[in-house]
């Protein structure tokens, strides 16, 4: 069974930074897309980073040079640095893992999500 767990999200100034980490159980993050989603009230769902078996990364203009997406493989961890972050960074934030080695950011090719984690910032 997989189960992804996100840890380190909370309440910062605009700004400063985050580091957000997802360990993941019963998956072998070396073989695919893993990635990063954030929801925030009455909005879309978004995809904010992406990094695919070949270690690629992929992110939306929104968080290009601010959100550096990365993985330990040995730990099976995922990680999301965030930087320079703004208000409107504000969301639920949650990790996701896929079965393709490539990486499509829509929240139809990512079978499996985290429990999400809240992150804040404030003006």
């Amino acid at each position: 069974q997989v189960q992804l767990v996100e840890s380190g999200g909370g309440s910062v100034q605009a700004g400063g930074s985050l580091r957000l980490s997802c360990a993941a159980s019963g998956y072998t993050s070396s073989s695919y897309c893993m990635g990063w989603f954030r929801q925030a009230p009455g909005k879309e769902r978004e995809g904010v980073a992406g990094i695919n078996s070949y270690n690629s990364t992929v992110y939306p203009d929104s968080v290009k040079g601010r959100f550096t997406i990365s993985k330990d493989n040995a730990k099976n961890t995922l990680y999301l640095e965030m930087n320079s972050l703004k208000p409107e960074d504000t969301a639920m934030y949650y990790c996701v893992a896929s079965l393709n080695r490539y990486c499509y950011m829509r929240s139809q090719y990512f079978s499996y999500w985290g429990q999400g984690t809240q992150v804040t910032v404030s003006s």
